[in-house]
């Protein structure tokens, strides 16, 4: 896995095609629970106009919408899955993404494997590894598209937002707090200690506590 070249699979302008040219994402993991990254992310695509399909065997509706088992049994065509799973089980998705005539095989931060990525492109399906949904719309189409940032991953300690230019992390932090008021979580009142990245887990983190 160490001589995967990520890169490959991050390119902005493909980045910035598979999100203008979606309609239709299946999110394979996505949880019930509001507290979990995928649910955050499930319900910002919602509000940002996609359709949201859930995969996930253990529910049958999230986010007011009907929840299929697998892949294989969504009823209409689905340009991106998003991938919320461990690892290893992303080569067998990946071939029921190819099945299912899919565009794109979108695997969230640390969602890397080889085989997987191999797969899908032997079956026509582009790649991206290890990027999330949310951030990279948030940046090529979002808040932070709006704001005129066009921004790579974003860190924080505790003793102040690290940034490139010092205008930038106020205004991620601003569209992070708005997004929570909107979901009626109680407003941003500090980080915690060690790095906190803006756009994934632990900005649920962020938020949620």
């Amino acid at each position: 896995m160490t001589d995967l070249d990520l890169a490959r699979y991050q390119d902005p302008l493909t980045i910035q095609r598979v999100l203008h040219g979606a309609g239709t994402i299946a999110i394979v993991g996505l949880s019930g629970n509001e507290l979990r990254a995928s649910n955050f992310v499930g319900y910002y695509l919602r509000r940002h106009g996609y359709r949201v399909i859930p995969v996930n065997p253990r529910e049958t509706e999230i986010l007011g919408q009907k929840c299929y088992p697998s892949l294989s049994g969504i009823p209409e065509p689905v340009d991106i899955v998003n991938v919320f799973r461990a690892p290893e089980a992303l080569p067998p998705i990946a071939r029921e993404t190819v099945a299912i005539g899919a565009g794109t095989l979108w695997c969230q931060f640390g969602v890397i494997n080889e085989e997987g990525a191999r797969i899908a492109e032997d079956g026509g399906v582009t790649v991206i590894m290890d990027r999330c949904l949310k951030v990279e719309h948030a940046r090529y189409a979002g808040r932070m598209h709006w704001l005129g940032f066009n921004t790579q991953r974003i860190t924080s300690v505790r003793a102040g937002l690290q940034s490139p230019r010092g205008d930038l992390a106020g205004a991620v932090l601003a569209g992070v707090a708005q997004e929570g008021q909107d979901r009626g979580y109680p407003p941003v009142r500090q980080l915690f200690a060690g790095e906190v990245e803006l756009g994934e887990d632990r900005v649920d983190v962020f938020l949620h506590r």
